[in-house]
């Protein structure tokens, strides 16, 4: 499945924008298997690399990693530049 198709679906879709060479974004790994531990099937996750997608990255604007969007029918419904915690994405899913 492509990145458009998750996006544009009716599921809420978490993206976590990061660098392999980004140390804050090594801190989003735990969040984001918490994050699915506690959603389940509810939302997808996906990890967006920016050097290998820099289309993307221009495409939404991403100047720092990590930058997490949460995106519903194709819609940004949220943003975040730097680390987020389990607790804000989760407020931002159930909003959804």
């Amino acid at each position: 499945m492509s990145f458009e198709t998750h996006i544009n679906g009716n599921k809420p879709v978490v993206v976590d924008f990061f660098a392999t060479w980004c140390g804050p974004c090594k801190m989003m790994e735990p969040v984001l298997k918490q994050l699915k531990e506690k959603i389940g099937e509810n939302a997808t996750i996906l990890k967006m690399d920016i050097d290998k997608n820099p289309a993307y990255a221009n495409r939404y604007g991403i100047q720092a990693v990590p930058t997490v969007i949460v995106f519903k029918a194709g819609k940004i419904i949220w943003r975040k530049t730097g680390v987020a915690n389990v607790n804000e994405l989760l407020q931002q899913l159930n909003g959804v």
